[in-house]
Order: structure tokens, then sequence, then C-alpha cells
């Protein structure tokens, strides 16, 4: 027998990463490792998620794994309920561990306990029903250390990428200083005599060398090893690995320059007739704008995190955390720290301030406003024994909040969680990208050396005549500059940027707009939708109804029908039944429970009241039983059918009594919303439970032609494989309680009306509004993402598609041919295209931010 595999699943902070190569580099590495079963990196939001086996490797193999090749990795450990990892200071030696560990280990609730004396850390396994982060945090500190919170989970510092922006800024500057001079001496004081700082710069050192060239070494070296180290340190670890990526372009270009000009430097001593080029003021001049570019990328890239920002920072800082006694009086107030909250925790809230967790109301009464999760407009009534939600605003009365849920279990804390996961996921069309990127950097260095053998043999055996050469350069030097100048331009980071920055910023602002699009393979194929299938209930109504109609036979009251009715479908679980059985208890004085109670799917329920068989529900339910429907009664059904409303017979015994008629009202917005889908070319269905009649009426009323009448929960799904195999890409809209089979089977699922209970498995979108216009937002946000990201492609191929060629001096004949000159690009305007071109994909992705909704 076949043990079974355990696996975990962990996220990571990847530092260091510059191109899709670097991923590639990353994730083949990776993969390769004993234990690993699946790894994805995302370059944009620089996090890995990784599945492994824990019997059989750790967190920290896994960081020396990832720092082997050239990253940093840092692990993330998403917060676990129950388990708790804490920073202890104070220990010295193995006796402290088992202190701490004897000590916190016999309290009531702890499981377990592990302390680290090298690391000194703990982790902490406990029940959180009975005890806290606070007892564990007062129990260390009983026994003499000092605990303290680990700080893992994603911060708004590391989203800004603050510490990667100041980083680049700094060698910005640094590099600039050195490079400036360098320039000056090369372009400026080399052709305009300034007087006694032309002949200081003239003073030849050595027979040919001059002063300048001195300087101009001094100048460029610590820019070439000290500014750009860590493409030397990335691109030799690339290479041990056998990989490649922008890094080795970076390094051999800039090298080729640098070490060129030391070259000329000895050869001038040597052979006093060689009239060579230093080149120090473009290798320096190349890592300057390649810094710069990065820098500039790293201030982008921050921007499109904001959505992620603003969930984060909607948290409250900090709790009041109330002492009762045993009647339930306060004896003491403690201001502590959003991440010592526990499980049972009575919190004061004042009014104007934010409701530090989720949990339910035992003190006092308000009104709630919860548009900056929910997105609902209007603020609630709150009162004792209701649910309030962690982040929301209390506006009016103190209230007392038990605290229920805490941590990663809040709602607030599960959307985060789905939009962090949807912006680090990848979108099918991301692996182009991964394969052109996975060759690309081996395919450069393989052109550019070649570039640099055909031109200098063309020119060499006289095929190419030399008057094609500008002035002062060689056969050899023209050569070299077209081979570096091919190495710097080639830009693999546009081609890796291309989709995750779009895929970021599209799932960002469909986040901020109550939208939780689920990563990037549903926000890419939401553009292709051909067919939306619309559930009736709850989402083109409110799913709500309500109590119209009751019609009697002779002799029998609307008081009897409405007993029989309501006590019948006292023990239904279906909104129409419940609504049957609270009117009836509004109205009657009592009703009764029912002996016995059996519900038939699709058709109605079997009850049995005061000795009575009761039968609620459909004409086909009544002729199973062998009961007549009264023409009257029939009539009357079909008169409410025509009007939308949902008829349900009733029977007592073996007579059919009566009819109840229940209706649901249609959303204000379902109209205009559907209008528009179909301007947009989608073909629009409805699905419904009910019978023909009545799903006609209310598509009629929302301007649906298509619809799939009398359909059980369970076959949802096969109306969506129906259309499908018609070769439609299918949405399926609904509420997500009876639906998960036909959301799980659409191309995209889409839960609408979600409120906070977001974490709906078979949905790849989760509207939190009940309101049918955020499908159109969804599907719209989609297109224009998605035509960004082409748009991006088709920037990001085109620029190495016209760059290379233009680089290895493909294009010299033809503008030699058309305008009598020799034109190369100098390497240094290269490598600021090379810098520029990451940026201006980062720039065309931030532009989505500039998004409006589709108008109504």
């Amino acid at each position: 027998m076949t043990e079974k595999l355990t696996t975990t699943k962990n996220n990571y902070a990847i530092k260091g990463m510059t191109c899709a190569s670097c991923v590639n580099t990353i994730e083949k590495y990776i993969k390769n490792q004993e234990g690993i079963t699946d790894i994805s990196v995302n370059l944009l939001s620089e996090e890995a998620e990784i599945e492994f086996d824990p019997n059989l490797i750790s967190d920290d193999d896994i960081v020396h794994w990832v720092d082997d090749i050239g990253y940093q990795a840092i692990s993330l450990n998403k917060e676990v309920p129950g388990l708790l990892n804490l920073d202890i200071d104070g220990m010295t030696c193995a006796s402290c561990v088992g202190t701490i560990e004897k000590y916190v280990g016999g309290l009531e609730g702890v499981k377990s306990v592990s302390v680290n004396l090298s690391t000194e850390k703990a982790k902490i396994e406990y029940d959180e029903t009975i005890v806290g982060p606070r007892d564990l945090i007062k129990a260390i500190s009983d026994v003499g250390y000092t605990a303290n919170l680990s700080q893992q989970d994603v911060d708004i510092d590391r989203l800004q990428r603050t510490e990667e922006i100041q980083k680049w800024k700094t060698k910005f500057y640094n590099s600039l200083i050195l490079t400036i001079p360098i320039l000056l001496i090369a372009m400026f004081f080399a052709y305009v005599e300034v007087g006694p700082i032309t002949e200081f710069l003239d003073i030849e050192i050595i027979s040919n060398l001059g002063l300048d060239d001195v300087i101009e070494l001094s100048l460029a070296t610590p820019v070439q090893f000290w500014i750009g180290a860590e493409f030397y340190k990335k691109g030799y670890k690339a290479a041990k690995h056998k990989t490649a990526t922008m890094d080795t372009l970076v390094a051999l270009g800039t090298s080729a320059a640098y070490f060129y000009g030391i070259f000329a430097m000895v050869y001038m001593v040597i052979n006093p007739a060689f009239e060579g080029e230093v080149f120090f003021e473009t290798s320096a001049l190349l890592i300057t704008f390649i810094v710069l570019g990065k820098y500039l990328e790293a201030s982008a890239k921050g921007k499109t995190s904001e959505a992620i920002k603003k969930l984060l920072s909607l948290q409250a800082k900090s709790a009041i955390v109330l002492s009762l006694d045993d009647k339930g009086k306060v004896i003491e107030e403690t201001e502590v720290p959003l991440e010592l909250i526990q499980k049972g925790d009575v919190l004061k809230v004042y009014p104007g301030e934010k409701i530090p967790t989720d949990g339910v109301i035992v003190y006092g009464n308000s009104a709630i406003d919860e548009s900056m999760v929910t997105g609902e407009s209007m603020p609630l009534n709150k009162k004792v024994d209701d649910d309030v939600i962690g982040a929301t605003v209390n506006q009016q009365g103190v209230l007392h909040v038990k605290a229920t849920k805490i941590g990663s279990e809040t709602a607030l804390s599960q959307i985060i969680k789905l939009v962090q996961d949807a912006q680090t996921s990848k979108a099918p069309i991301q692996e182009l990208a991964d394969k052109v990127s996975s060759v690309f950097v081996p395919i450069v260095v393989i052109i550019a050396i070649l570039d640099f053998f055909i031109w200098w043999g063309l020119l060499s055996l006289g095929i190419v005549p030399q008057s094609w050469l500008p002035a002062g350069t060689s056969s050899f030097l023209f050569a070299f500059i077209l081979g570096v100048t091919v190495l710097v331009i080639a830009c693999p980071c546009a081609l890796g940027l291309a989709t995750p920055t779009a895929v970021m910023v599209g799932t960002g602002i469909g986040a901020e707009n109550n939208i939780l699009i689920k990563g990037g393979e549903p926000l890419e194929t939401a553009h292709k939708i051909s067919a939306i299938i619309l559930d009736k209930t709850g989402t083109i109504t409110y799913g709500k109804p309500e109590l119209t109609d009751i019609v009697t036979i002779d002799q029998v009251s609307e008081k009897d029908v409405l007993f029989y009715a309501s006590s019948a479908e006292s023990g239904s679980e279906h909104p129409l039944g419940k609504t049957i059985a609270k009117y009836g208890k509004e109205k009657l004085n009592s009703i009764d429970n029912p002996d016995e109670f059996e519900a038939i799917t699709g058709k109605g329920i079997k009850a049995l009241i005061s000795g009575k068989q009761v039968f609620v529900g459909s004409r086909s339910l009544m002729k199973e039983n062998e009961l007549k429907v009264p023409q009257d009664l029939e009539d009357k059904m079909v008169q409410f059918e025509e009007q939308g409303k949902t008829a349900m017979l009733v029977s007592s015994d073996s007579l059919v009594i009566g009819v109840v008629a229940v209706a649901d009202t249609v959303k204000p917005e379902s109209k205009k919303a559907i209008a528009k889908m179909q301007s947009m070319g989608i073909a629009v269905w409805m699905v419904t439970g009910d019978n023909i009649r009545t799903a006609n009426a209310i598509a009629k009323e929302v301007g649906i032609t298509n619809v799939f009448a009398q359909v059980l929960p369970e076959n949802k799904a096969l109306k969506v494989k129906e259309l499908q195999n018609e070769g439609h890409v299918v949405a399926m809209v609904g509420d997500g309680i009876n639906d998960s089979p036909a959301l799980a089977q659409a191309d995209v699922g889409i839960a609408i009306g979600a409120g906070t209970d977001v974490a709906i498995e078979t949905a790849d979108m989760v509207l939190m509004r009940s309101d049918l216009t955020d499908v159109v937002v969804a599907i719209d946000l989609s297109k224009k993402t998605f035509s960004r990201i082409k748009l991006n492609f088709f920037w990001a191929f085109g620029y190495n598609i016209a760059g290379i060629p233009l680089a290895a001096g493909l294009f010299i004949p033809l503008i030699r041919y058309l305008f009598n000159f020799t034109f190369i690009l100098p390497p240094a305007v290269a490598g600021a295209a090379m810098a520029f071109s990451s940026v201006s994909v980062v720039t065309s992705s931030l532009l989505l931010k500039r998004y409006k909704k589709p108008i109504f």
C-alpha cells in the first residue's frame, strides 16, 4: 500500500529578482530538490508559493537553496489559527530552553512548545478557546524572559518596496556622482579647451598615457565593481547553476566595455602608434542608466500593490480589552495591540472608532458603517447578539463586542489573503513569456558574439569597405561596439513584467470595487465570455420572497389554508417555505410543528399536521399522489405564474384546498445590467427551478429571451455544460448556496452577494455586493486588463525585435544607401533604452488605475 504524501504550503518573500529569467532560474532549481512538490514564483510581488514535504525538508533548507542561486528568501509563514511564533530575548543556554518549554507546556490549552536557542524563536501550538497570545507571552515573562510576536506577514513597507527603492536610489546617486566627471572628461574637455583644466588633464603620466585616462579609470572602477557588484554576484551564481539572467547580460556588456578600456590604455603605452578610445564613459553610463531604470521600476512597482495597502490600512491598530467580574461588571480596561486580542475577549468600542475584530455585540446598540469592507453604502443598525465585522466603523453608541474571530480568521484577513493570492498567481498567457525568457539570454549572448565576428570578418576581408567606418574607429572597435550594444539593449525584464503588473493592478482595481478576482486565470478567461447564465433567485431578484395571495376552494377559509401550509413549511429550509412559515406565524396566533416532514426536491414537501397528511408544492407533486386540482385553482395558478409569481398548491388529506402565491421582487438594476451584457455581445440565459410561465414572466421583465426553467439545483451544471458543448465560454452567476456544482463547471464561476463570506471555494470571482452591475464591471475590467497585457507584450516583444537588429547593425547598409553615413547605436543609449523599457511596461500597467466603470 502506497503511503500518502504529506505536504504543506508556505510563502516566501524573494529579494533580488530582476526578470523572468530569474523566475525560471529559481523555479527550475528549487523544483529539482528532493521533497519539493510544486513551486510558483511571481516576479512582481517578489513572492514564491512552495509546496513541500515537511518530513524531508524545512523552511531553512528552502531559504538556503534560494540563497545558493543568488537571491534572498524570507519565510512569510502565513498566520495559522492556534499557532504562535515568538521572538525570545534573554536565553543563554540549553537550560533556558528547557525552562520555557516545561513551564509554557504545562499551561492548560497548550498542545506543544518548541524553542530554538540559536534562532531565539519559539513555536507554540495551543487551543484558542482556552489560552491566547497574551497568556503565553506573560507566562514566558513570568520565568524571566522577554517574548515578542514574530513579524511574519506582508507589511505595508514591503508592499511599498521602501527598502528596494532606497537601495536603488542610493546606488543611482553614488553612480551619478562618479559618472558625471567621467562624462565631462570624455565628452566635454576632450573637445573644448578650458585653460588650466585641459592642461591638467593632458599631463602625460607615462609614454602616451594621459592623466585624463587614469582619472576615468579610477572613477569607472568603483562604478563597475561597487555599484555593479550585484550584477556580478547574481550573474556568477546563475552561471554556476547553468542559467543566465538579465544580470548576465549587464555584467557581460559593461565588463566588455570596461576591460576594453584597460586593454586600450595598456596597448597605447606598448604601441604609441595605437589610437584607441578607453570607453570608460560607456561602462559607467551603462550601469548608471540601468541603476536609474531599476530605481524607477521599483518606484512604479510599489504603486501596483495599493489595493492591498488600502485593505491593510483599514485594520485597527489596538483594542481596549475589558476585564469583567462574575456579575459582568467592568473592573479594568487595558489597551492591547491588535495581534494580542484573544478569542472571548470583550472589547470596548467608542463612537467613531473601528471595531478591532469580528465579534458579537454583548452590550449597546449602534449604526455600523460596513462600506469599507462589504461595499454596502448605508450604515446597518446593530444590537445585542448581532454579529459585527472587524475594521468597520461604530458610528453612534458605545459597544461591548465579544471577539469570535481573530487574526487570519477575520473577514478582512480573508479578503486580504484572497487578493494577495490573486496578485501572486500567474495568468495562462504568462507561460509564453516564461518559455521565451528561458532561452532569451543565451540566444542574445550568441547573437552578440556572432555579430562581433561577422562584422570584424566582413571589414577585415574588405567585403564591407573601410569607408563605412566612423572617423578614428578600427574594424575591431567597430565590431566590438556593435557586440556590446546587442548585449545591453536586450531586455528580458519587460517580457517578465508584462503580465504580472497588469494582473496585480487589475485585481487591485477589482478589490477596490468589491470584486474579488481569484487570480490571473479567471481574469484572462473572463474577457472571452460569450454566454452567461444567471440564477434567478438572489441574482436577478432580491431573493427575499413575500407571500402575496391565498386562494381557497369553497367551504375552506384562507386561515385554514395558511395554517396547513405554514405548519407544514415550518420545518423547511427552502426560502419559499420559510416565507410561508414566517407569514403564518405573523398572521395566526400559532402554528403546529409537523409530526413528520419530507422535502421532495424540486417539487415541494410532505408533512403530517394534526394527524392530517399535507402536501405543499407543484402540480406534479399532486399528480404523483393522485390528488385532483380543481379547475378554478388551476386557472388562478396560471394567472399568478403569468404575473411572475410562484404558485403552490396546498392539500389536506385527499383534498386540494387552495393555492398560495409567493413573489420575489426584481432588483431595479437587473434590467440595465442584462441589457449591458447583451450590448457586449454576450448571450444571457436565466436558470430557475420555477415553472416555465413564472420564469418567462420574470425573464420578460428584465429583457431575457433565453430561459432554462424547472431546473433542479443539481442539474444547473448540466445546463452550463450544454452551452459549453455548443462552443461557448460560459460564466455562471449565482449566490453560491446551491449553485456550487454549476459555478465549478463554468469557465468562470461568479458568486454574487457574498458579503464577507468570500471563501466560496467553487467561485472564480466573488462579488461582495448583491448587484448585477458588478458582473458587468468584472467582465469589462477583465477585457481592459487583458487588452493592457497584450499591449505590454506588443511593446516588450516589439522593443526586442526592433532593438536587437538595430543594435547589431542590421540597418547600417540601408542607412548608408539612403543617407550616405554610418549610424551605430551608442552602447550607453542602448543601456538607457533597456533600462526604460521595463519602466514603460510597468507604467503602461499603472495606467489601468484610470479605469472607469461602464455607464449603464
